[in-house]
């Protein structure tokens, strides 16, 4: 079985440890952070910003996974890419139209990012695929964004192995991340259902880090 991209999320981080924690996320040889940037609006929480990201960025060069759940996309997007943003994902429900998304898409990438789009619980395939051959990303979410402690939903699977088929299918290249829940368990499922990008937090954080992400690999 093909090892996966681990994605430790920041948003579960000890910010009490965060010297000694992000330096255990580096030891373990894992190659992405994941951002979670939510303005609570468009989701009910609501977490950091530019200025946070651009402190990871200098302490780290791990490859800056940035998902954003809010109002202003565009707005929003600009601000993470200046901040050192290295993949830049959001929600179609963000936008109103499926125009409005291409050139969201195109602008990102002419920043020089990478450009993702995401699949909420409720969001239906048939809304994602006119983007699958423009982005380098498909971002699953496996529970409902901005709520914390929920449980992994079985279905996201379904998702995950649509998504791999279609990419097969017409010889495309997007990764699939998975992202809500993970632990080793779920994480399994996913890999096996082509997922190749794990988002984990509170399983990675509230344990011994280094190991945590060795079994989700």
């Amino acid at each position: 079985m093909k090892e996966i991209i681990v994605a430790p999320s920041v948003l579960s981080l000890d910010y009490a440890k965060t010297e000694s924690q992000l330096a255990k996320v580096v030891a373990s040889k894992t190659p992405w952070l994941h951002f979670d940037v939510m303005d609570g609006h468009f989701v009910e929480a609501i977490t950091f910003g530019p200025n946070v990201m651009k402190g990871f960025k200098k302490a780290t060069n791990l490859f800056m996974d940035v998902h954003i759940m809010v109002d202003q996309p565009v707005k929003v997007a600009k601000q993470m890419i200046d901040a050192g943003a290295d993949m830049l994902t959001f929600h179609v429900e963000s936008l109103d139209s499926e125009h409005e998304i291409h050139q969201l898409i195109a602008s990102i990438k002419a920043q020089g990012c990478k450009a993702g789009i995401t699949a909420r619980p409720g969001t239906h395939i048939a809304n994602i695929l006119p983007y699958l051959a423009s982005v380098d990303l498909v971002l699953v979410m496996s529970v409902e964004p901005g709520k914390g402690g929920q449980s992994f939903m079985p279905h996201a699977l379904d998702k995950i192995k649509y998504f791999a088929t279609y990419r097969k299918e017409h010889k495309l290249s997007y990764l699939i991340e998975v992202d809500g829940g993970i632990n080793e368990e779920t994480g399994k499922l996913c890999k096996e259902a082509g997922a190749d990008v794990l988002v984990a937090g509170s399983y990675v954080f509230d344990g011994d880090i280094e190991e945590r992400i060795a079994s989700l690999r």
